[in-house]
């Protein structure tokens, strides 16, 4: 009880003793005018919002593409073999490659260089090829997750399970897969909640998501209270699935803590 008390009260006391400071300053007007004007907040909202929905729409996408293809990229790297050794080596250089490059370079090069080639047959989307540079780009670290997930499960599940007349293939799908997964999905839920607020970065490329449409609400009014429109959306989004990824990591840990009892 006594504890709960303190804590709420020293809680009360910094954020009271913040907002106190931020309302006595002087420039606080000038701030309130710039950046938090209601009225032209509530008139930015709507096209702030439709770009948030493109958003959310790749940030969907790009979520079950990365899983998939960060997936297969992991259990190729970690079969076992020297038949397999080509394809070990081509997956360590595309993670190399792809986690020794800014996203935000990757998306530059994507979305405005593989348009202009115009090449038959593909899209010509700066959209699409944002999307997909930031697919190549997380999904090297993904790997690297699900490999360290591969690597926790006991080698004797492995044993057991080519004792059973499994070949490699059958091995990783039924018997290593599912543990893997299981061990990783904390450290996976915050890569999903990055993704989530890196998705803006498509705007660079003159993607109308809605930090570009915030930006260009700006450029006309010269304020930047749609700015924090913008941010207050991500943060709509972000905060549900950052409880959410805590949520699954003390369940984790809870069920660690029996496992070993």
């Amino acid at each position: 009880m006594v504890p709960g008390l303190i804590s709420a009260g020293s809680i009360v006391v910094m954020f009271g003793a913040l907002a106190w400071l931020v309302a006595t300053n002087p420039n606080w007007p000038r701030i309130q005018a710039q950046f938090f004007n209601l009225d032209h907040m509530i008139a930015a909202a709507p096209k702030v919002a439709t770009g948030f929905l493109i958003n959310m729409q790749v940030w969907m996408i790009a979520v079950v593409a990365i899983g998939v293809w960060a997936l297969l990229l992991a259990v190729i790297r970690s079969l076992r073999g020297p038949w397999f050794a080509p394809f070990r080596l081509m997956v360590v250089l595309y993670i190399d490659l792809f986690r020794g490059l800014p996203v935000l370079l990757l998306v530059i090069l994507f979305g405005f260089g593989i348009p202009a080639l115009r090449i038959p047959g593909l899209p010509n989307s700066g959209l699409f090829w944002g999307g997909f540079a930031m697919v190549l780009s997380y999904s090297a670290y993904v790997c690297e997750i699900y490999r360290s997930g591969i690597d926790a499960v006991h080698e004797g599940q492995r044993a057991a399970a080519h004792a059973l007349g499994l070949n490699e293939w059958q091995v990783m799908i039924h018997a290593i897969l599912p543990q893997a997964i299981r061990n990783v999905l904390p450290s996976l839920m915050n890569i999903i909640v990055a993704l989530q607020k890196d998705v803006a970065l498509l705007s660079v490329i003159g993607v109308r998501d809605a930090v570009r449409e915030a930006q260009i609400y700006t450029a006309g009014t010269f304020n930047y209270s749609s700015l924090v429109v913008a941010a207050l959306l991500f943060l709509l989004a972000t905060i549900p699935m950052a409880r959410l990824a805590d949520w699954i990591t003390r369940r984790d840990r809870e069920r660690r803590l029996q496992v070993t009892e």
